[in-house]
């Protein structure tokens, strides 16, 4: 039939996006398998209908997004965290049920809905709530209802105030023949101090968020590298909330690289050795 030889995919339960990947390759290929089985001269064999090759074509649209939001969620050479509660915004968008719906599609969007509100009521909202508003990408935080973004803010906000006393703890020498004269002297610089911090850290807040958005292409680690020196409290907390990976797809694939390394003919390997070939494998991958 003059197309290209491939294989079909098999449905497995342990792999994202597999489902989808099947349903692809079958569609592609359908009237490659239509004239293979009709070749088989067996009966037992029973092609789809019609009506089953049109829900395939649905399903497949709806699984897409699906596709993207696990694959960009799963990432580890970019920032994910900051994009969990976009990327759920965006399924709800998608799963929106509408009147042109058939019955079967309103059926798995709701089954669908069901199990991300499960998954959405374990999560760290609050954790990523922080992390969208420190990305200066998504920072309007349009995927959140509109009463609750200002809320976003006041908590960030309260966690700045409340990081420069635990900071000036840390400082403040204790010594046990300090006067009490001193001592109270050394606190009133002290609630200065917290003072004028306050006023700085709240500064720093109102004009990140008057700073436009940038591109959705763009890394935002970049951004707070090149700007922190304008934002020397807020950086430092962007830093530690967008470095953590939304998944533990990477680490996950990282265990599952060392498996193959570490078998039962090289269980004598040694941990540096390991974690050598790690690595290697790591590096020659980017290259290629």
């Amino acid at each position: 039939m003059e197309k290209k030889s491939e294989q079909l995919i098999q449905d497995v339960p342990t792999r994202w996006n597999s489902t989808l990947a099947m349903v692809s390759r079958l569609l592609c290929n359908r009237e490659a398998v239509q004239a293979t089985l009709d070749q088989q001269n067996n009966h037992r064999w029973v092609m789809l209908t019609e009506a089953e090759w049109g829900k395939l074509q649905r399903l497949e649209v709806l699984l897409e997004p699906c596709r993207y939001v696990t694959e960009l969620l799963g990432g580890e050479a970019y920032v994910s965290c900051s994009v969990v509660l976009p990327a759920f915004r965006h399924l709800d968008r998608v799963m929106d049920i509408t009147d042109d719906d058939p019955a079967y599609v309103v059926k798995f969007k709701n089954a669908f809905q069901r199990d991300l509100e499960a998954r959405q009521a374990v999560v760290n909202e609050t954790w990523f709530k922080v992390a969208t508003a420190l990305d200066p990408r998504f920072k309007d935080l349009k995927c959140l209802p509109r009463e609750k973004r200002e809320q976003v803010w006041t908590s960030l906000e309260n966690m700045l105030q409340a990081a420069e006393p635990r900071r000036a703890a840390t400082l403040q020498p204790s010594t046990e023949d300090d006067q009490p004269a001193q001592k109270k002297r050394r606190s009133a610089l002290l609630l200065g101090s917290d003072s004028e911090e306050d006023g700085m850290e709240s500064g720093e807040l109102q004009r990140y968020r008057a700073e436009p958005s940038i591109s959705i292409d763009d890394c935002p680690l970049q951004w707070w590298y090149a700007h922190s020196g304008a934002y020397e409290k807020l950086s430092v907390v962007a830093r530690k909330y967008l470095a953590s990976p939304a998944t533990s797809v990477p680490c996950e694939r990282l265990f599952s690289l060392a498996g193959h390394i570490v078998q039962k003919k090289r269980a004598a390997l040694l941990p540096e050795n390991v974690t050598k070939l790690v690595c290697l494998s790591d590096w020659l991958k980017k290259k290629k």
